[in-house]
């Protein structure tokens, strides 16, 4: 869905206009891959490997 066309249904489920934008610029830019890191961060915080949604989604399902 195109940003704007996503900015337009979150106000018509009541969100306010500047939050609406900035919901659908942040969707936009994550979708772009501003949200990326292969710092490994996250795992030296948490002190363990991060498991990736792929295997979490099998062993979720059992496979």
């Amino acid at each position: 869905m195109p940003q704007a066309g996503y900015a337009a249904a979150l106000v018509g489920f009541g969100l306010p206009e500047g939050f609406a934008a900035v919901f659908a610029d942040s969707d936009g830019r994550a979708g772009e891959g501003a949200l990326f890191d292969d710092s490994h961060t996250l795992r030296r915080l948490i002190g363990h490997p991060t498991t990736s949604i792929e295997a979490t989604v099998r062993a979720a399902l059992g496979k």
